[in-house]
């Protein structure tokens, strides 16, 4: 059962105090805490600390009329995250600006080491590795795509910027949640520990030998991509194996959301995944 709602009537309550100048604070970083904005993200928590995941609520801000709309969600929460409520002006200074969702949640992720989210994989298994992601929004769409084409785990080197940060959170929907996933370590390292455990690792590049469509399917598959302009370093394109999406000539690249996209659905389709 919900707990009942908590009225916040100052923007200075200290109950709230987490959520105030969000904008400011997503930029600082909030040591393994992170603002769940939107309906979708929120019922996304919901799941995410029901199933275990390492993601949970600590508590939640809403917009007064929100409240009803978003009971079904609420319910599925512990009974002990407080629920707090305020009217448009007070949630407005708590944090910072014109919230018009009227839904924030603040949560706490568990991180698990590199080794045991690997050594977790399924036999059969999709993994798509970032390196030097740090566009928020290719980060939250990759994240998605990652979701749509049922890729096991996104893992992103220490240069990338995090998924949790509100708008990568926001524009993946919430798949950041849902898909298993790390951030840090060096790619290579990153890339080396994959090849240990079995897995055939292809870095995308648009100079790449092998047309996507040609890839052969393994067991074990990685897709390596790069963030937009620089790509991927040539000392990760010469050690492993490379691939490229055909375009026209006119064009040096695509955007890495929309390449992750398309290299994700032929990879998923050469392992029978979709």
């Amino acid at each position: 059962m919900v707990a009942a709602p908590i009225d916040i009537d100052s923007a200075d309550d200290p109950r709230v105090a987490e959520f105030r100048d969000i904008r400011e604070r997503d930029l600082t970083g909030r040591e393994k805490r992170f603002i769940a904005e939107g309906t979708v993200v929120l019922r996304m928590l919901a799941e995410a600390h029901a199933a275990g995941r390492g993601f949970f609520a600590e508590k939640i801000l809403l917009l007064r009329n929100r409240v009803e709309g978003v009971l079904p969600i609420l319910e599925r929460f512990p009974a002990d995250v407080p629920v707090y409520v305020a009217e448009a002006d007070v949630l407005d200074g708590v944090v910072g600006f014109h919230l018009h969702r009227g839904v924030l949640a603040l949560g706490r992720r568990e991180d698990r080491g590199e080794a045991a989210l690997l050594d977790a994989l399924p036999e059969q298994a999709l993994v798509l590795v970032g390196c030097g992601i740090s566009n928020h929004d290719n980060a939250g769409s990759m994240f998605r795509n990652a979701a749509a084409f049922r890729a096991d785990a996104v893992l992103l080197d220490e240069t990338s910027c995090d998924p949790l940060y509100r708008k990568a959170l926001r524009v993946s929907v919430g798949s950041v949640l849902s898909v298993a996933h790390r951030r840090g370590g060096k790619a290579l390292d990153v890339l080396l520990a994959l090849a240990e455990r079995g897995f055939a690792i292809w870095t995308l590049s648009p100079h790449g030998k092998t047309d996507i469509r040609a890839i052969p399917a393994s067991t074990r598959m990685a897709l390596v991509v790069g963030t937009e302009g620089e790509g991927l370093p040539e000392a990760l394109l010469a050690r492993f194996q490379s691939a490229r999406i055909p375009q026209s000539e006119e064009l040096d690249s695509l955007n890495a959301a929309t390449a992750t996209g398309i290299a994700l659905f032929s990879m998923a389709s050469a392992m029978g995944r979709i």
